[in-house]
């Protein structure tokens, strides 16, 4: 089934394909310059670190509802090994197996297609099972680094958790907007909190994966408008889930992955950060969140650090 009119409208008004050049392969991230780091520097104030990643483990987040991502499968390969002799030094070493995606991670933009293509008007063919990503794949974002701002939506309507299926719109955004006491401007990545987190880390891995609040098929638009690098958030389907309009799954991944060049994190741990926010009366921070550099990987984990 194509894509309906209205999803193209959007996508036009969205696209950055060529604007940074025929051959660029990180879109948005061209946003972080040197003088945005800078500033994001000065956000710095006590030295305060919130960790924004949940725990690698076995029973993590996924349930097997996403074919192969799994959670890690940790496993010993050596236990106090005295590789030189007797009596020398003993190691221990260990192998993980695990979807790139399966914990707190980043999407690259190769990570979704539609109607053939990539960012920048790519092909989708060159996602390869050889290779993985030729092109935009999780290697090429070699640093990110910038200033963060909390959108604390959940904080802002009044609740600790938005309802499976709240479609998070651009009036929920600016309501977030004016609680964080701060704009959003070029080169910030966004968090958007929704406090659905909260169901994993009580233990509830179905209720947390579905029906999930997220962000709206409106939500881009906004994102566009303000030229934001990167936007994460506390869910696994990051939209909406189900999704608002009938049957057409996964449109924000379209539009923010292939039509803007933005990367999209999932399975943020916001609910520390939020109460730092709201503590310090700050939601604006230096955020540290570069992801493993897979080559070929369509996305890569991430234990994301806000300063504050």
């Amino acid at each position: 089934m194509s894509l309906p009119a209205a999803f193209h409208d959007i996508a036009k008004r969205v696209n950055n394909w060529g604007r940074w050049g025929p051959d660029d392969e990180i879109g948005t991230l061209n946003l972080i310059t040197d003088e945005v780091v800078r500033e994001a520097a000065a956000c710095v104030r006590t030295g305060r670190r919130v960790p924004l990643a949940l725990p690698l483990r076995r029973q993590g987040v996924q349930t097997g509802a996403i074919p192969g991502r799994v959670d890690p499968l940790h496993v010993m390969v050596q236990i106090n090994q005295e590789l030189f002799g007797p009596g020398s030094v003993a190691c221990s070493d260990d192998a993980v197996t695990m979807g790139l995606q399966a914990g707190t991670h980043w999407d690259a933009l190769a990570h979704v297609s539609h109607s053939g293509l990539l960012y920048n008007g790519r092909p989708a063919g060159t996602v390869t099972a050889h290779a993985g990503a030729a092109f935009a794949g999780a290697g090429t974002m070699r640093h990110l680094v910038s200033r963060g701002v909390l959108l604390d939506v959940a904080r802002a309507l009044g609740t600790d958790r938005l309802d499976g299926g709240h479609a998070v719109t651009p009036q929920d955004l600016e309501a977030a907007e004016e609680l964080a006491g701060t704009r959003v401007r070029a080169g910030d990545i966004v968090l958007v909190r929704t406090g659905q987190i909260r169901l994993c880390l009580g233990g509830d891995r179905h209720a947390y994966a579905h029906p999930s609040p997220g962000l709206s098929i409106r939500a881009p638009e906004w994102f566009h408008a303000r030229d934001v690098a990167a936007v994460a958030s506390d869910t696994l389907t990051f939209e909406v889930f189900p999704p608002e309009v009938p049957d057409l799954w996964l449109p924000v991944h379209a539009l923010h992955l292939v039509e803007m060049g933005m990367p999209q994190g999932q399975n943020w741990n916001l609910e520390e950060l939020s109460t730092a926010c709201g503590e310090t009366g700050r939601h604006a921070f230096l955020l540290s969140a570069t992801p493993e550099p897979f080559t070929g990987g369509t996305g890569s984990p991430v234990a994301p650090v806000a300063l504050l």
